[in-house]
């Protein structure tokens, strides 16, 4: 009880991992699934059979748990009106998922009043699970596969404050490109040590784990920044869109280990 006074977020966080365990057992029983139903939808991306069923099983969960609250979701939409809604992506590198590829996770995120306050990142290809809730810290599961062992430890963003010993991953050159970024893109990495395309929000995971420096993209839903959001900064970061707009919901991200965020708003910024 005394937890739950110091922490009024603890209850929400463990029902987020009581998720990822959800869409986990799902997901895996379809991913390299040869029967695994690959569809296209209204703005051509791609959707699978294993999209859909996370999903399902999550808002039914919810329903369960937190009628009250409401849902944003991929596949589904909108739900409710409550000024505490849960943002779902059931699985984040659809692409990657289809192809086998195991780069793919499910994210799920309870916003309250707009702000992302509970993440859970769930990527049980990878074997790893990462979370955070405000005020509480940023945690890293690297073993899914014992769950009578504590294999959780907790993650902070790397002390490199100098562009030339920076790591950066940038995900997609042609997102960058279409964003008319892409020249900025090709001048900043002369100017850091290292440049990855890592993909998807793994990259986000190891700005968290102090791996890389700076990660970021174009195009994007709140759903696929929500949940990151919590993690990136209890882990001691700094999360905006590219032109420094806190929060999910201005369609770019860009996560540092905070030391070299000014310096990456001002070397990617729109000319």
């Amino acid at each position: 009880m005394a937890t739950e006074l110091l922490h009024p977020l603890s209850s929400d966080l463990r029902l987020a991992r009581e998720l990822a365990d959800i869409a986990d057992a799902i997901s895996m029983k379809h991913f390299n699934s040869r029967s695994l139903g690959v569809y296209e939808k209204e703005d051509r991306t791609p959707v699978t059979d294993a999209d859909r069923a996370v999903e399902q099983a999550l808002r039914a969960r919810l329903a369960e748990t937190r009628p009250s609250d409401s849902i944003l979701g991929e596949e589904y939409g909108s739900q409710g009106t409550s000024r505490r809604q849960w943002i779902i992506d059931p699985i984040d590198g659809t692409a990657n998922f289809m192809r086998g590829i195991p780069i793919w996770a499910t994210l799920i995120s309870l916003v309250i009043d707009g702000v992302p306050e509970v993440g859970v990142v769930s990527a049980p290809g990878l074997n790893r699970r990462w979370w955070g809730a405000t005020g509480q810290g940023a945690y890293l599961d690297d073993d899914l596969s014992d769950s009578d062992v504590a294999t959780d430890r907790r993650i902070q963003v790397s002390a490199v404050d100098e562009l030339e010993r920076a790591s950066l991953s940038y995900n997609s050159l042609k997102g960058w490109d279409e964003a008319g970024r892409s020249a900025q893109l090709l001048e900043f990495s002369r100017a850091i040590w290292r440049t990855r395309a890592v993909g998807e929000v793994w990259s986000y995971m190891l700005v968290a784990e102090g791996a890389l420096e700076i990660a970021g993209e174009f195009d994007l839903q709140p759903y696929d920044m929500a949940a990151i959001v919590p993690i990136v900064v209890e882990a001691g970061g700094t999360f905006t869109s590219m032109d420094g707009e806190e929060g999910p919901w201005h369609g770019s991200a860009l996560a540092t280990n905070g030391l070299l965020h000014q310096q990456a708003l001002e070397a990617l910024a729109a000319r």
